[in-house]
């Protein structure tokens, strides 16, 4: 799949094409059903597909400090995309400048000058332009005069997740910070995943004879609620079923909130400087402060087992 950051990386020769436009944060389920429809649509013309999208979010540059928790780095939103089999990714910087584009000049300038769209598929909300002044309409009715077609994904995913709510990036965020890696889950289409480098703490896990990996993640990351999960850490291309932590370890009033992750049997492993993944598979228990080491240790234990039952579990059924 080919990368362009801004118009002006699009090939000079760059020919018609079918896009979609989105923040596509997540890629979710419901994301899926829309790039998807765009891949199959430009399969049926024999024209790249290509996914255009935002950098940083639209709401942090017109709002800001509104910036939503990311549920994925542009960097895995590729790589999710890329299995969906989008042709491209375009990657738009969000300035003020930008954000002033009216929804006609947005369109003659991204759509029918750079990428030559000969179809755009959105789902039914779509908007965009200064003050998100343009929807599907409006995008309908220019591609008469700019020759390109509209599609309007109008399909809806939901499940059980959110008590039956439409599958959204809103709705996978809230899920997240409440902890319910089951319906996070179920909307992502995978387990909810962080990302980050592997730094040095204050180490009490080597020290209690489960070393961590202390995952320093990038700004505005969507973390899970405090508490300890069943998972698995990848680094080096190697996925480890893992133990892991959230939270701000109560046990010795450290005040830093942490994502740590313990590879589960993994002896000796040197992950310092190294970015790394953190796949949360489920909730295992709340935070807690035990009365003594011993206290901790047991119950340390008991979240390696259980993890590594829920982890081998999940593999088994996959």
């Amino acid at each position: 799949m080919q990368r362009w950051r801004g118009l002006e990386d699009i090939p000079q020769d760059w020919g018609r094409s079918v896009v979609t436009i989105g923040s596509y944060d997540g890629v979710h389920r419901g994301h899926q059903l829309i790039i998807g429809r765009a891949v199959a649509t430009a399969r049926e013309f024999g024209v790249p597909s290509v996914v255009v999208t935002f950098d940083p979010h639209p709401s942090e540059v017109v709002r800001p400090g509104s910036h939503p928790p990311i549920l994925a780095p542009y960097d895995r939103r590729a790589e999710l995309m890329a299995g969906l089999g989008v042709d491209a990714l375009l990657i738009l910087p969000f300035t003020a400048e930008f954000s002033q584009l009216s929804p006609a000049d947005f369109i003659v300038k991204v759509l029918v000058d750079k990428l030559h769209a000969l179809a755009v598929i959105e789902g039914p909300n779509f908007r965009f332009g200064h003050r998100a002044a343009g929807n599907v309409d409006f995008l309908r009715e220019l591609g008469s005069t700019y020759d390109y077609r509209v599609e309007v994904v109008d399909l809806v995913e939901r499940g059980e997740a959110g008590g039956g709510v439409p599958f959204s990036s809103t709705l996978a965020r809230r899920l997240v910070a409440e902890g319910d890696m089951d319906g996070a889950a179920e909307v992502l289409g995978r387990p909810h995943r962080v990302e980050g480098v592997v730094v040095r703490g204050a180490q009490r896990g080597r020290e209690l004879g489960y070393p961590t990996a202390n995952v320093e993640t990038p700004p505005h990351t969507a973390i899970p609620a405090d508490g300890v999960y069943a998972g698995w850490l990848t680094a080096d291309g190697e996925r480890m079923p893992a133990a892991i932590s959230v939270g701000t370890n109560v046990q010795f009033d450290a005040t830093e909130r942490t994502v740590e992750a313990y590879a589960i049997d993994r002896v000796g492993l040197d992950l310092y400087g190294k970015h790394v993944a953190v796949d949360f598979l489920a909730y295992v228990r709340g935070m807690a402060k035990f009365e003594s080491l011993d206290g901790l240790l047991e119950a340390i234990a008991d979240d390696v087992k259980r993890a590594r039952v829920l982890t081998d579990a999940y593999d088994l059924k996959r």
